[in-house]
This record gives structure tokens, sequence and C-alpha cells, in this order.
């Protein structure tokens, strides 16, 4: 089984980056997208970015576009988002994903704080 474990959220001044690992040990065989959601209190969890494992092909929530790169790493086992010109309404938790189309596995969050 996959297990995912993120790293990397922190406290950043508004227009400052940081960079999110999701560190994955298990086989990715049948996974079809590797994702990163997030959710800010009170608020749903949203999906901010996707990439496609068979081509490699992206996609990002309208709001981070030009600012968040999702990239991965095959020799690592890691998925990144970097992060830049982040802004307060970025501040919520950040989740790695893992999806194929029976299955989820989520990895446990890690907290990004932007403050103005």
């Amino acid at each position: 089984q996959v297990q995912l474990v993120e790293s990397g959220g922190g406290l950043v001044q508004a227009g400052g980056s940081l960079r999110l690992s999701c560190a994955a040990s298990g086989s990715f065989f049948g996974i079809k997208t590797m994702n990163w959601y997030r959710q800010a209190p009170g608020n749903q969890r949203e999906l901010v970015a996707t990439v496609m494992t068979d081509n490699g092909r992206t996609d990002y929530l309208d709001s981070v576009k030009g600012r968040f790169t999702i990239s991965r790493d095959y020799a690592k086992n890691t998925v990144s988002l970097q992060m830049n010109g982040l802004k307060p309404e970025d501040t919520a938790v950040y989740y790695c994903n893992a999806r194929t189309t029976l299955w989820d596995i989520w990895g446990q969050g890690t907290q990004v704080t932007v403050s103005s």
C-alpha cells in the first residue's frame, strides 16, 4: 500500500514562498493522479494541483495558476508543490493525495500560514 507524508509547511509573510513535499512509500502501480488539496477552517477541501502519472499533465486551481507548480521526482518518490507569491487566502492545511478509479490515499496534512 502507498503511504504519503507531507512536509514543508510553515509560517510565511505575504509574498513569500514555500515548497511542500509529499514523500511516498510503497508501489505507485495503479495510481492515476497525484494531487494537492487544501482545507481552511470552515471551508470545503479544494483541489489545488494535479499531475497525471502516465503523461505528466498538470492542472491547477485558477486562483493559484502562475504562482504554484506541482512536480514529481520519481527517483526520490516525491511529489512537491512550489508555492510562490503566497497570499493570506492560501492559508490552509495542505494534503497530498494519490488517486485511482477505486480508492484514494491521503497524507496527514501540513499547515501553511500566510500572514498579512
